[in-house]
C-alpha cells in the first residue's frame, strides 16, 4: 500500500509547512515529507492527525498498488485545453464510484470558458470509439475531450460523428468547431466538481 498524502496535500494547495502547522499538535515539514515518501512509517496515529488536518477520511490517505488513480491530464484555458507536462492525480469526491474499466480522466479549468469557471474539475470517462459504438452514441451533445496529434487535446460538445471523424464545438462564444480524424479514444464528461 502506498499513501496519497502528497497528492491530497497538493490538490488542496498546501505546502509541507502548511500541512505540518495544521496538524494537532503541529509537527515539522520534514516529518510530513518523510511520511509522504515512506521514509517514515505512517502509523494509525499519524494517519488520523494528517487526515484531520487535510479534512479527509483517514482511509482516503491509502491506495492499493494496483489501483490506477484518476488523472488530471489538461488545464482548460480560454485558448482551449492545454496538456500538462506530467499528469497529476485528481481527488475523487467520496460519492464517486469509479467501478471497473479505465480510470477516469480529469480536466482542470484554470480560466473561465463558456459555463466553466476557474477551479472546476470536469471528470471524463474514456471510451474506445471503434469498440463501443453505443457509448459513443450516448456521448453525442455532451462535452468530450479528444486527443489530437502532437500531444494536444480538443474539448467541446460532440456534435457529429462522420465515420472515423468527430466534430466538437468548443465552449465559448464565436468559436469554430474542431474536427479530429480517427481519435484513439473519446472521453465523455460525466461529472463537474465545483468548489463552493
Amino acid at each position: 500500500m502506498t499513501n496519497r498524502i502528497r497528492d491530497i496535500r497538493k490538490a488542496k494547495g498546501l505546502t509541507l509547512a502548511d500541512l505540518a502547522a495544521a496538524c494537532d499538535p503541529p509537527t515539522t515539514a520534514q516529518t510530513i515529507g518523510r511520511l509522504e515518501t515512506g521514509m517514515r512509517q505512517l502509523s494509525l496515529g499519524w494517519m488520523n492527525k494528517i487526515a484531520a488536518a487535510l479534512g479527509v477520511e483517514p482511509a482516503s490517505l491509502m491506495r492499493a498498488e494496483a489501483a490506477a488513480p484518476a488523472q488530471i491530464v489538461a488545464d482548460l484555458t480560454a485558448a482551449g485545453p492545454q496538456p500538462l507536462t506530467a499528469p497529476r492525480e485528481a481527488l475523487a469526491p467520496s460519492a464517486l464510484a469509479e467501478g471497473d474499466g479505465p480510470s477516469p480522466m480529469v480536466l482542470a479549468v484554470t480560466e473561465s470558458v463558456g459555463e466553466y469557471r476557474p477551479g472546476d474539475l470536469v471528470w471524463l470517462r474514456p471510451l474506445d470509439p471503434q469498440a463501443d459504438q453505443s457509448s459513443l452514441g450516448r456521448a453525442m451533445n455532451r462535452d468530450c475531450l479528444v486527443p489530437r496529434p502532437g500531444g494536444r487535446f480538443a474539448f467541446g460538445r460532440l456534435i457529429e460523428r462522420d465515420g472515423a471523424r468527430v466534430r466538437l464545438l468548443p465552449p465559448g462564444v464565436g468559436v469554430k468547431q474542431v474536427v479530429v480524424d480517427n481519435p484513439p479514444w473519446v472521453a465523455v464528461a460525466f461529472m463537474l466538481v465545483r468548489a463552493l
